[in-house]
């Protein structure tokens, strides 16, 4: 398994939350999503590494943005 934190901005609420969640999990190979409101880091587990840009479409599907570190 394979922990991977992204920076994701403009969330503000539980909704957010779900959203990115629900988005970030439907990726093939994901099998938790966890995400800190105040901080805005999502940290995915996931069978193998995964392509950031399939994480990037995800969340911008779910509304927000992923930070380039």
């Amino acid at each position: 398994m394979v922990n991977t934190t992204f920076q994701v901005q403009g969330m503000t609420c539980g909704h957010c939350v779900s959203a990115v969640s629900a988005e970030v999990g439907a990726i093939a190979g994901v099998r938790d999503v966890q995400v800190d409101l105040a901080t805005g880091q999502v940290t995915v587990n996931s069978e193998q590494p995964l392509d950031v840009q399939v994480v990037r479409a995800a969340v911008d599907e779910a509304g927000y943005d992923v930070v380039d570190a």
